[in-house]
């Protein structure tokens, strides 16, 4: 589904990702690790269109030259990236925001706008498999939601979009153990043989919830080693430490 060959990204003149490669298959959860500032959110970022870097290298996504995709044809290809810090959007309300979403979608894909009774029928479905109180959806995109509201809202988008790739930056940041359950849940829920995920974490604590078949340690701009979940458990025992010993 997604194949990355020896990325490299830069910034301001300055190299984040020193020679990226990394492959994702369908129906995997490839869970992504590493110490703050190793480029972790950069990979995410170009993965999904985000403007300002200078790329070199090949993203491949379902046989697509993805870097010659602007950002938009890329979330309606069926990539969907959940942020750190979800932003708000005053004035625009949660329905009428997903369902322009999913419009767009199916104008990319030449279908017919989804009817409002079809829409309706969706959000219900959906609210049900990520737990979400019916009242969040009278509310503005994100306007004074807690970080867990906001997290929760993030995976009911992934769950009404259905994307083939989801990128999930950090999305147990800031969460309390409950509101970690219920967004992994939703999440494990959502999983399908002919879709695939990437969660980029700190922590184990959330591939207690989400377990991933496989885990790389992201360090200065290179993936420096890979394995399973038991490798996220080394490092849960012996911190980020003995990676900055082996690899730096």
């Amino acid at each position: 589904m997604l194949q990355i060959k020896d990325l490299h990204v830069s910034i301001d003149n300055r190299q984040i990702l020193k020679g990226v490669n990394l492959e994702v298959n369908a129906g995997e959860v490839h869970a992504i690790m590493g110490p703050n500032g190793t480029g972790k959110s950069t990979l995410a970022n170009v993965i999904a269109g985000k403007a300002g870097y200078e790329v070199e290298g090949e993203i491949i996504f379902r046989g697509k030259n993805l870097l010659e995709m602007p950002v938009e044809d890329r979330a309606c290809a069926g990539i969907f990236l959940g942020f750190q810090y979800p932003v708000e959007i005053p004035g625009v309300s949660i329905m009428n925001f997903l369902k322009t979403a999913v419009n767009e979608q199916r104008k990319y894909r030449g279908e017919e706008p989804i009817s409002a009774g079809a829409f309706l029928k969706l959000v219900d479905e959906k609210k049900r498999v990520v737990e979400i109180p019916s009242d969040l959806m009278k509310r503005s995109v994100n306007e004074g939601f807690s970080g867990g509201e906001k997290k929760r809202n993030e995976i009911f988008q992934m769950a009404i979009l259905e994307p083939m790739l989801a990128i999930l930056d950090e999305t147990d940041s800031g969460l309390d153990i409950d509101a970690l359950r219920v967004v992994a849940i939703g999440v494990s829920r959502l999983k399908k043989p002919e879709n695939a995920t990437v969660v980029i974490t700190h922590y184990q604590r959330l591939l207690d919830f989400i377990v991933p078949d496989f885990v790389h340690i992201l360090f200065d701009g290179r993936i420096v080693k890979s394995g399973d979940k038991h490798l996220a458990m080394e490092l849960e025992k012996q911190g980020y430490d003995w990676v900055k010993r082996e690899f730096a």
